[in-house]
């Protein structure tokens, strides 16, 4: 546990929470790349929060903050309990998913269909709120269904703010609910910037942020000029060398790592550490395979890890002999 800094986190670019993707290793080396980002958890329940052991989930590295944490589920006082252990373990944020459509989710009545029942978002916020000092977000689509109006968004909108959330992560598509898998409600349904732009417009005292299809910081700094704040998801994590320029364009201080040789060369004490508390060597390089992308030697980095960071003893240096394989370029020069 580490104490939570005393301000609320820059959310201009920050990397959204992916299920099986952003754990502490994947965020880890993102902070590798870039001090500012912020960066979510991947969701977790209340009911894992609250029925098992909690520091499974929530124990971090210190070096990740600034870190959110988000939460799936409906129950006002399940989500305040765990708005407490979020403050207690010093999280920087806690965020309630209200827009993953999945089947698992809407069974557990929460996610994107929560949108269909502004009123019990409204108390679960507002429990959440009183909970704890910490800012209290909430991360949703542009509609469900067919509920999907730029009137029924801004009555969302409105009824959540008023219990106190005042940060709004907006996926620029709505969610079909029924008839789409959750890979497809985040490529079909076609995306809506406009909504979102407008909605900054309608409320410019609430921060908006807008999240879906963003692909390059060229198209961050754009939306830039219309919302508050971008949120990167999946191209992050494919392409995660993305990052390492943000610190520069986007929040106007030195980029931490030159090249993807150093940032690699930054990850492997921890690598080291962890490798010999008995961590397989692959729950960390999974989340890096893609680190050269576009690069030459990238296939034979992601082959080597992948044929190798399986095997029984693979350790620190079964990654410095991946690093040998691809050429060192300093990236930003």
């Amino acid at each position: 546990m580490t104490k939570t800094p005393d301000k609320t986190p820059n959310r201009r670019l920050s990397v959204a929470p992916m299920l099986d993707w952003t754990d502490r290793y994947c965020r880890y080396f993102h902070r590798l790349l870039s001090r500012h980002t912020l960066l979510y958890t991947e969701m977790l329940t209340t009911g894992a929060l609250l029925h098992n052991e909690p520091a499974r989930f929530l124990d971090f590295f210190p070096e990740e903050h600034p870190l959110a944490l988000q939460l799936g589920g409906s129950n006002p006082d399940d989500l305040a309990r765990c708005c407490m252990l979020a403050e207690e373990w010093g999280y920087d944020e806690v965020n309630l998913n209200l827009g993953c459509p999945s089947d698992r989710v809407q069974s557990g009545l929460f996610g994107a269909c929560l949108m269909a029942r502004p009123d019990r978002v409204a108390e679960c916020i507002s429990a959440m709120v009183e909970a704890s000092s910490l800012p209290v977000t909430a991360k949703h689509r542009i509609g469900i269904d067919d509920l999907d109006s730029y009137d029924q968004l801004t009555t969302f909108v409105d009824k959540l703010s008023a219990t106190g959330c005042l940060t709004f992560i907006v996926h620029a598509r709505k969610a079909w609910l029924q008839g789409l898998s959750p890979k497809e409600n985040r490529e079909m349904p076609p995306l809506r910037y406009d909504m979102v732009y407008r909605l900054k417009q309608d409320f410019p005292d609430l921060e908006i942020i807008i999240n879906g299809g963003i692909l390059n910081l060229d198209q961050a700094e754009a939306h830039l000029a219309h919302v508050d704040g971008v949120m990167i998801g999946r191209e992050a994590y494919q392409n995660p060398w993305m990052l390492a320029d943000v610190d520069r364009r986007i929040f106007g201080s030195d980029n931490p790592a030159v090249s993807r040789h150093q940032a690699i060369e930054k990850l492997l004490p921890l690598v080291e550490h962890e490798c010999h508390r008995g961590v397989p060597l692959k729950r960390i390089t999974r989340h890096i395979l893609g680190l050269f992308h576009g690069q030459p030697g990238a296939k034979k980095w992601r082959r080597y890890l992948s044929e190798n960071a399986h095997l029984a003893g693979a350790g620190p240096e079964t990654l410095r002999t991946a690093l040998s394989l691809v050429p060192e370029i300093d990236d930003f020069h």
